[in-house]
């Protein structure tokens, strides 16, 4: 088997699990609020704070120019 074979596979079969765990994930209340309540700490706090960090280096990088 060639790498290249078998990193198709290994990918078929993560891909497989993916979705696998999310159909679990939605199909379970207790799970489905849990992903919801981390997607939206994620959208109201990690984002915008990635986004204030590239705007304040890319301030930093116009600046030496």
């Amino acid at each position: 088997m060639t790498e290249d074979r078998a990193r198709t596979i290994a990918n078929v079969i993560l891909g497989v699990a993916v979705a696998g765990a999310g159909y679990y994930v939605l199909r379970t209340p207790p799970l489905r609020r849990a992903a919801l309540r981390l997607a939206l700490t994620t959208l109201t706090a990690t984002l915008p704070a990635w986004f204030g960090r590239e705007v304040q280096r890319a301030w930093l990088e116009s600046a030496a120019s």
